[in-house]
């Protein structure tokens, strides 16, 4: 058995958007990936609004791709004046890509240039496993989890402050999307947490309400017509 996980492989729409052969789905709406990460995991989750006037903010995804949550989160984090010390981002991504793969795609993010360029700096080996990434002076710390999130996401021991639910489709993927990975999101939340999703789903919001979140609909992103948010409800 390789030591290694199994790469993903960039490909790309007619129309430039990053595509997932092996999920059938794109990595970010074709309106655009700053944009939909802006709308619906950072407003979502009422940031940077909510990290202000603290000393730790732990946010906790389900894919990281491209990486393109990852790098928004620290641009409006870097960009305001009231952040947080200290912000730490937990992603797992049972497919990263190459650093080569990563490079192709993140030059079409400008916007994005310096902070991503210290990102692929440190980009670990495609080894599964944690790797812990030390960015900005070491103001922001990537936790990158490299591995199937049913298996990885119990190990951890954390409170988490904010959720992306950032999967491919459900009807795509499911497993991460399911009652029991809701169920190790709502173990792994702090009080009160809140989280954000581009899915609608019907199972989904069951799986999430079951689980202990409060959610609801939102107006969505670009052509989308809904998006989710929620909150994890405080044990009765």
């Amino acid at each position: 058995m390789s030591s290694l996980v199994e790469p993903a492989v960039l490909k790309c729409t007619d129309d430039g958007t990053p595509f997932s052969e092996r999920y059938g789905d794109v990595y970010h709406s074709s309106a655009g990936a700053h944009a939909q990460a802006r709308h619906v995991f950072l407003a979502g989750n009422g940031l940077p609004e909510r990290w202000r006037g603290r000393d730790h903010f732990t946010v906790l995804e389900t894919g990281f791709g491209l990486g393109v949550n990852f790098l928004a989160t620290w641009l409006a984090w870097r960009e305001d004046p009231r952040r947080c010390s200290n912000l730490e981002f937990i992603s797992v991504e049972k497919h990263p890509f190459s650093i080569a793969d990563l490079t192709i795609a993140q030059a079409t993010w400008p916007e994005f240039a310096d902070v991503a360029a210290e990102l692929r700096a440190q980009w670990p080996l495609l080894v599964p496993g944690e790797h812990r990434l030390c960015l900005a002076g070491g103001a922001v710390s990537l936790r990158l989890i490299f591995g199937d999130a049913l298996i990885e996401l119990p190990k951890l021991q954390v409170a988490c402050d904010a959720l992306y639910l950032d999967g491919f489709s459900p009807a795509c993927n499911p497993e991460l999307w399911s009652l029991e990975l809701c169920q190790i999101l709502a173990r792994l939340s702090a009080p009160a947490a809140t989280l954000a999703t581009w899915t609608v789903a019907g199972h989904v919001r069951r799986a999430l309400r079951e689980a202990g979140f409060s959610v609801e609909k939102r107006p969505g992103f670009a052509g989308k017509r809904q998006m989710l948010a929620g909150t994890r409800d405080l044990p009765l």
